[in-house]
């Protein structure tokens, strides 16, 4: 129901869009400068690319993510360790009312986890080998609950959705920049001329800067409630020591672009960078914890 209604909600965010636009004279300004440009057809394209590029991006996330980091899913324990991960998962995913992921390890000298899949019924959840040596058992077990929760929260389903919304834009705007710098600039009459691809070409990549500081807020943003998750999961105390260790490492294992946005931990920046971070700081993510009664 969720994923309908924000798929409802963004078609009725193309279709005020073009309105607005024709409401506020652009097509007119258009006509008047000679640009033959079919704002409907060109939404409706940019529509099926934004998103269709999100969406196979997000049916192959399992996939990717064994292939990327050399995951090894556990499908028969080999030691204690490997059932208890396997048992906690299973336990966590029974309380937050999922079908049991996938439990994999990847192996990494440095802490981190992940979680990854199109179906919160048929998730992947992963662990770093480092986080397993260097954290106690009951804050692996709140790192489990935080992913778990991301799974049982729908997070990777939405921010796939988000990314569909924000490429949407960006790929629509960029042309409908280009298609105006040829025409009226450099007076292309008929097609499109070098200049609409430069131009296109720059804007998008503008455009795709700009727009990506609407995925990484909203990644930061669900990084706040999977730590509630978590903490729910297995308890605040556990959750909390969990990041306070995370903190003390002297760098999270790292994952690739495509999994950042997943993982327990995420970089430091300042300034302009923090816009572009997929996880907000760990002292912030304390603090939070902290303040929930």
């Amino acid at each position: 129901m969720r994923i309908l209604l924000f798929l409802g909600t963004n078609i009725a965010i193309l279709v005020v869009l073009s309105i607005s636009m024709r409401l506020l004279g652009f097509e007119g300004f258009l006509q008047q400068n000679g640009i033959d440009l079919n704002l409907e057809s060109l939404l409706i394209f940019a529509a099926v690319f934004g998103f269709g590029g999100s969406f196979i991006s997000l049916f192959l996330s399992k996939w990717t993510a064994k292939r990327m980091t050399g995951a090894r899913v556990i499908e028969q324990p080999r030691d204690r360790t490997e059932e208890w991960l396997v048992e906690t998962v299973r336990r966590q995913a029974e309380q937050a009312g999922i079908g049991m992921p996938e439990v994999a390890i990847f192996n990494s000298p440095q802490p981190n986890a992940f979680a990854t899949g199109w179906n919160r019924n048929a998730a992947l959840v992963a662990v770093s080998a480092g986080l397993l040596q260097q954290m106690e058992a009951d804050e692996v077990e709140a790192v489990l609950g935080h992913e778990v929760s991301h799974v049982a929260n729908g997070d990777m389903v939405t921010l796939a959705l988000i990314q569909g919304v924000v490429n949407t834009f960006v790929i629509f705007l960029s042309r409908v920049i280009g298609h105006v710098v040829d025409r009226v600039v450099f007076k292309t009459e008929r097609g499109h001329g070098p200049a609409f691809w430069i131009t296109a070409i720059v804007a998008e990549l503008v455009l795709g800067i700009l727009a990506s500081m609407i995925v990484f807020w909203f990644s930061r943003r669900r990084e706040f409630r999977a730590d509630t998750g978590g903490a729910s999961l297995s308890s605040r105390t556990k959750m909390i020591s969990a990041l306070e260790r995370l903190k003390r490492a002297s760098e999270p294992a790292p994952l690739p672009d495509q999994l950042a946005a997943f993982g327990i931990a995420g970089g430091i920046g300042d300034g302009i960078k923090k816009l572009f971070m997929t996880h907000p700081p760990l002292d912030a993510r304390i603090a939070a914890l902290r303040a929930q009664d």
